[in-house]
C-alpha cells in the first residue's frame, strides 16, 4: 500500500503515466526541475538571510537537494539508468571542471605581492586593467584573490575607496574573464562541451574589449573625482601601510600557470582517438591526460611555492571545498533541466524557448543575452550558461558557425552580468569579505545594485544595441 502511494506520487513527477519508463525530456513535467531551483535558491539566498546554517551545513543542502532528485530517477528509470547520469556528470563534466579550478585556484593562492603603491587614480585604473587581463589567464578568482590585497593596501589612506572594490568586482571578478575557458566557470563548461579554446578570445574580444574599456574610463573619471574634490589628503606618514617596492613571492607559479594552459590546450588539439568506456561514459585519452597533468602542476605548486607566500595570501581550502560540495549538486540536479531544454518547443519549457525564437525558428540573440544575464544576476553563472546552451541546442558545432552570435550572447550574459549582484559570481562575495575585513564600508546588497545599475547596466545595454 505505501508503496503503491509512493509510486502515485512519483507518476505526478511526469506528464503521462504510460511514459515513466522512458528518459525522455519532452516527457517530463517542470516539477523535476524543483531540486535545481532549490539548489540555485539555497546558493542567492541562504548566506545572505541564514548565513550561520549555510556556512555549517551548505554540503547537507547539496546532498539533499541531489538526493531529492535521484531518489525519484532512480525509482521510475531504475537504478542502471540513474547509475549511467551519475557516471556521465562526474566523469565527462563534474570532475574536469573541479580539476581546473583546483589547478587555478591552488597556483593563484600560491602568487604574493609584497610592497605597497600609491593609491592615485592612475595607479588604480592601472592595477584594475592589469587584473582585467589576467582574469582571462587565471581565472576571476585568482587574478581576483592574488590583486584584492595590494589594491585595497594602496587606498587604505583614502576615506572614499568602497567605489574602488566595486568597479574591481565589475572588471576583475567578472567581465575580465571573458576571453578564455580558463577565465570564468561558465565558459570552461563550454570547452568541455566542444567549444573551441581559442572561439572565446576571437569572438569575445570586441565586445569585452568595450565594456571593460568604458568601465576603466567610467572609474577613471569617478575616482579622479573622489580622490582630487572628497578626500581629505591624509599625510603620508598616517598611512597605514607606506609606499614601498613591489616584489613578487612565489614566481615559480608563473610558470605553472603556462603549464595549466598549454595542458588545457592539449586536449583541444590533440586528438589520438582513444577512448575508454566507463560505466558507459566515454572517457577520451586527450582529456585523461589533461587531468592528470593539471592535478600533477597543482602539486607542483604546493611543492615548490614558499609557506610564506601562502600564509601572506590567508589561503584556505575551505572556498574549494565550498565549490566541490555545491557543484556537484548543481550538476546533477541540472540534469532533468537539460533534457526537457534539449526537447525543444515540445518540452515543458517550451515557451522559454519560444521567447527566444523568431517567427521562422531562429534564435533571438539579444533575447538569449538579457534571459542568460538575469538569471546570471542571481543564480549561478555557470549552470545558467549550461541552461542556455542547451536550450539553444546544445550542438557546439552548430553555436560555433552559423550560431556564433548566439553563442557570443550566452557567453556574455553569463560573464558580464554576474557583475549585477553580490551572488551573480563566486569572486564577488570573497572580495566583498576581504575588503570588510580590512576596514571598507562596502554598499549592502541592493546597495551594490545601485552602483551596478548606474555603472554597468548602461554598459550592457550599449553592448546589447551594437552586438546582439
Amino acid at each position: 500500500m505505501i508503496r503503491r502511494g509512493i509510486g502515485v506520487y512519483l507518476g505526478l513527477l511526469f506528464t503521462t503515466a504510460a511514459d515513466a519508463a522512458q528518459f525522455d525530456g519532452a516527457q517530463l513535467s517542470l516539477i523535476w526541475g524543483v531540486p535545481f531551483a532549490g539548489m540555485l535558491l539555497s546558493i542567492a539566498f541562504l548566506p545572505l538571510f541564514a548565513p550561520g546554517f549555510w556556512h555549517h551545513h551548505y554540503g547537507k543542502v547539496s546532498l539533499a537537494c541531489a538526493l531529492a532528485f535521484l531518489a525519484p530517477f532512480a525509482y521510475l528509470f531504475g537504478y542502471t539508468e540513474a547509475v549511467h547520469q551519475v557516471a556521465h556528470v562526474f566523469l565527462l563534466e563534474y570532475l574536469p571542471f573541479i580539476i581546473v579550478l583546483f589547478a587555478l585556484y591552488t597556483i593563484s593562492g600560491g602568487i604574493r605581492v609584497r610592497g605597497n603603491l600609491h593609491g592615485t587614480p592612475a595607479a588604480n585604473t592601472a592595477l584594475l586593467a592589469l587584473g582585467t587581463v589576467m582574469a582571462s589567464w587565471i581565472g576571476t578568482t585568482g587574478a581576483s584573490m592574488l590583486l584584492i590585497r595590494p589594491l585595497i593596501r594602496a587606498n587604505d589612506n583614502r576615506k572614499h575607496n568602497a567605489h574602488v572594490i566595486v568597479f574591481f568586482i565589475f572588471l576583475v571578478a567578472n567581465a575580465g574573464g571573458a576571453l578564455t575557458p580558463l577565465g570564468d566557470p561558465p565558459l570552461f563548461l563550454g570547452f568541455l562541451l566542444g567549444v573551441g579554446f581559442f572561439w572565446t578570445t576571437i569572438h569575445m574580444f570586441l565586445p569585452t574589449l568595450l565594456i571593460c574599456c568604458l568601465l576603466l574610463a567610467m572609474f577613471f573619471v569617478l575616482d579622479w573625482y573622489y580622490f582630487h574634490h572628497r578626500d581629505e589628503a591624509r599625510p603620508v606618514n598616517l598611512d597605514p601601510t607606506p609606499d614601498s617596492a613591489i616584489r613578487i613571492e612565489g614566481g615559480v607559479n608563473f610558470a605553472l600557470l603556462a603549464g595549466v594552459i598549454g595542458a588545457v590546450l592539449l586536449s583541444g588539439f590533440w586528438k589520438p582517438g582513444i577512448a575508454f568506456d566507463v560505466m558507459g561514459s566515454r572517457l577520451e585519452l586527450q582529456n585523461i591526460m589533461r587531468d592528470v597533468l593539471l592535478l600533477v602542476i597543482a602539486l607542483l605548486s604546493l611543492w615548490l611555492t614558499p609557506g610564506a607566500a601562502r600564509r601572506g595570501n590567508e589561503f584556505s581550502w575551505a572556498p574549494m571545498m565550498e565549490v566541490g560540495k555545491l557543484f556537484i549538486g548543481i550538476f546533477l540536479t541540472i540534469i532533468p533541466v537539460i533534457a526537457i531544454l534539449r526537447s525543444g518547443k515540445e518540452g515543458a519549457l517550451g515557451f522559454l524557448v519560444r521567447l527566444a525564437t523568431d517567427a521562422n525558428g531562429q534564435p533571438v540573440t539579444a533575447m538569449y543575452f538579457w534571459l542568460t544575464g538575469a538569471l546570471s544576476s542571481f543564480l549561478d553563472n555557470a549552470p545558467t550558461y549550461l541552461v542556455f546552451f542547451n536550450m539553444a541546442g546544445g550542438d557546439p558545432a552548430k553555436l560555433m558557425g552559423p550560431l556564433s552570435v548566439t553563442l557570443m550572447a550566452i557567453s556574455a550574459g553569463a560573464v558580464y552580468m554576474g557583475a549585477m549582484t553580490y551572488i551573480g559570481n563566486a569572486p564577488n562575495f570573497m572580495v566583498k569579505a576581504i575588503a570588510e575585513h580590512n576596514g571598507i564600508r562596502m554598499p549592502s546588497f541592493f546597495g551594490y545594485m545601485a552602483w551596478s545599475i548606474a555603472f554597468l547596466l548602461p554598459c550592457l545595454i550599449l553592448t546589447s544595441w551594437i552586438f546582439f
